[in-house]
C-alpha cells in the first residue's frame, strides 16, 4: 500500500540583528554584544569612578572625548584674551600697588633673584648711573614685598649685565656716572643665613675691554657675555667664562663672534641653542634675531668632542626676525618661550608684546602678537623678573619719564571651565585642594564604583530571570497607570 508523504512543516525564519547585518543566533552578533558589554563594564567600574575623583579635586573635569569644541567659556581672570587662550599669551598687564614701587625711579637696571630675595641693581635716574641696590622678599608665586635699601655697588653702574651663577651674583661692565663704558666686574656672595654681605671686585672676571649693553646668560659649564657696546659703538664679540671644579668662574675666553654687531638685546638659552634678539646696531634699532649653537657632547663610545659646550657659531634667518625693530626692550624667557615687550624704534617708545616658542631643532616659525597682551603704556629699559608663570617688569622709561612702578602679567591663562563638543564636554569641578580634597576624591570614587557594581549585579540578575523581570516591570507600569 502506498504511503502518504508528510506535508511540509512551518519554516522558522532566522532572526537578524544589527539592522539585519548579523545573524541574531550567530557568533558575529555574540561577539559584538560581548564587546559592548565589556565597554559598558569598563565605563561604569573604571571611567565613572575616575571622573568622580577628579570632579572633587580638579578645577574642571572632562566628560567624553573632546576632539573639537565650538563652545568655550573661560574664567574672568583671563581678561579679554581669546578663549581658549593661545600658548604663550600674557593675561592683560596689571599695575602693582604704589607701595611696591622702587624707592626711586630707575631705568636700565637689572633684577636678580636669590632664594626668596629680589635685588634691583644699579640703573639710572634718566640722567646719571646709580650705585643703589634695592632688596625685596618674594611672597608667593609672582608677588613680592616692599623694596628696601640693600648693599650698594662699589661704583655707579647702568646698563650693566647682572646674573646669578653658582651661588654668587655678578655685575659685569655697564656705564659709569659719566656715561662711559667700564670693564669692571663685581661679585656678591650671599650667606647661608640669608645675609647678603657686601660687593667686592671680581678680578678674574674683569672684562677684556670696556662694555655696556651686553647680554649675560648661564650655560651648563659657565657664563656667556654677548655683544654690547664699547666707546666706539656696538660690537660682535662673545666671551665665555668657564666654571672650575669648585664652582668658581675663570678668565674670559673668546667664542664665535656674532654675525653682525648688536647691543642692548636680550639672550636666552633654549636646548642646544642661544637666542640673541632685539637691540640696536650702528644704524639704529633692529629686529634681528641671531641664533648661537653649542657644541654637543659625544655619544657613548666615541672620542670626546673638542667643541663640547663651546659656542661654535652664530647664524641668522630672516624668518626668525622680530616683525619690528626694538631697541632696549624688556625681554625674558619662560618655559621655553621668548618674550619681547616694549622697547623703542626710530619713531620712539613702543608698548607691543611679541612672543615665540622656538622648536626643538632651533627654528622660530613666527612671532605672535595680541593687542590685549600689550603693555598698558610705551616702555623701554625696564627690568624683567620671572617668578613661576608670572612676569614682572620693574622701572623703565615711559613717555612721561623714568618710573619706579612695576607691571605684572600672568603667563599661564586658565583653560576654559566649560566646553561643549560633539563627542564630550568639560564641566567645572569642585576644586577641593590639599589632603582633604584627595581623601574626599577617594571616597567619591569608591562610592561611585560601589553603586555601579550593585547596578551591574542587578542587570545580571534581570537578564538571568527575563520572564520575572518582564512581569515585574509590567506590574509597575500597570500600577502607575
Amino acid at each position: 500500500m502506498a504511503q502518504q508523504a508528510l506535508t511540509p512543516g512551518m519554516t522558522v525564519p532566522r532572526r537578524r540583528a544589527m539592522f539585519g547585518l548579523l545573524d541574531a543566533d550567530g557568533w558575529g552578533w555574540a561577539s559584538v554584544k560581548a564587546f559592548l558589554w565589556m565597554v559598558f563594564i569598563i565605563i561604569i567600574l573604571g571611567y565613572i569612578p575616575d571622573r568622580a575623583y577628579y570632579f572633587t579635586v580638579g578645577r574642571t573635569v572632562d566628560l567624553g572625548v573632546m576632539i573639537w569644541s565650538p563652545i568655550n567659556l573661560c574664567p574672568p581672570t583671563n581678561g579679554s584674551l581669546p578663549c581658549p587662550a593661545p600658548l604663550g599669551a600674557i593675561v592683560p598687564w596689571e599695575a602693582s600697588p604704589p607701595q611696591l614701587a622702587l624707592p626711586a625711579p630707575r631705568t636700565d637696571g637689572a633684577i636678580v633673584q636669590v632664594g626668596t630675595k629680589l635685588l634691583f641693581i644699579g640703573g639710572s635716574d634718566g640722567t646719571t648711573a646709580k650705585a643703589d641696590v634695592y632688596v625685596a622678599e618674594t611672597t608667593g608665586t609672582g608677588n613680592f614685598d616692599k623694596w628696601a635699601a640693600g648693599p650698594s655697588l662699589p661704583a655707579a653702574r647702568a646698563d650693566a649685565s647682572a646674573i646669578y651663577v653658582a651661588g654668587k651674583i655678578y655685575v659685569l661692565g655697564g656705564k659709569d656716572e659719566t656715561g662711559a663704558p667700564t670693564d669692571t666686574a663685581f661679585v656678591l656672595t650671599p650667606g647661608a643665613n640669608g645675609d647678603l654681605g657686601q660687593w667686592a671686585p671680581a678680578d678674574k672676571l674683569k672684562l677684556p675691554e670696556a662694555r655696556y649693553g651686553t647680554a649675560a646668560t648661564a650655560t651648563a659649564d659657565g657664563l656667556l657675555l654677548i655683544g654690547g657696546s664699547n666707546a666706539a659703538g656696538p660690537v660682535a664679540t662673545t666671551w665665555k667664562s668657564l666654571l672650575d671644579k669648585n664652582g668658581a668662574l675663570g678668565n674670559w675666553g673668546e667664542q664665535a663672534p656674532l654675525v653682525h654687531p648688536q647691543s642692548d638685546g636680550a639672550a636666552a638659552v633654549a636646548g642646544n641653542y642661544i637666542w640673541y634678539f632685539g637691540g640696536h646696531d650702528a644704524s639704529g634699532p633692529v629686529g634681528a634675531v641671531q641664533r648661537g649653537t653649542l657644541g654637543l657632547a659625544a655619544e657613548a663610545g666615541f672620542p670626546k668632542n673638542p667643541d663640547e659646550g663651546k659656542l661654535v657659531q652664530w647664524a641668522i634667518s630672516d624668518a626668525a626676525n622680530l616683525p619690528v625693530a626694538r631697541d632696549d626692550p624688556v625681554a625674558w624667557a619662560n618655559q621655553g618661550i621668548l618674550y619681547v615687550a616694549g622697547g623703542s624704534d626710530a619713531s620712539g617708545l613702543q608698548k607691543e608684546l611679541y612672543w615665540a616658542p622656538p622648536s626643538a631643532d632651533g627654528a622660530i616659525d613666527e612671532w605672535k602678537h595680541l593687542d590685549v597682551s600689550d603693555l598698558p603704556y610705551p616702555l623701554a629699559g625696564g627690568a624683567a623678573l620671572v617668578n613661576g608663570p608670572a612676569a614682572t617688569i620693574v622701572g623703565g622709561t615711559t613717555p612721561d619719564g623714568v618710573v619706579a612702578s612695576s607691571l605684572r602679567g600672568n603667563g599661564a591663562p586658565q583653560a576654559p571651565f566649560f566646553r561643549l563638543g560633539l563627542l564630550g564636554a568639560t564641566v567645572p569641578g569642585l576644586t577641593i585642594q590639599g589632603e582633604i580634597g584627595q581623601q574626599l576624591g577617594y571616597l567619591n570614587a569608591a562610592g561611585a564604583g560601589t553603586v555601579n557594581f550593585i547596578i551591574l549585579i542587578l542587570i545580571g540578575v534581570a537578564f538571568a530571570h527575563k520572564e520575572q523581570t518582564k512581569a515585574l516591570f509590567a506590574r509597575l507600569f500597570r500600577r502607575k497607570r
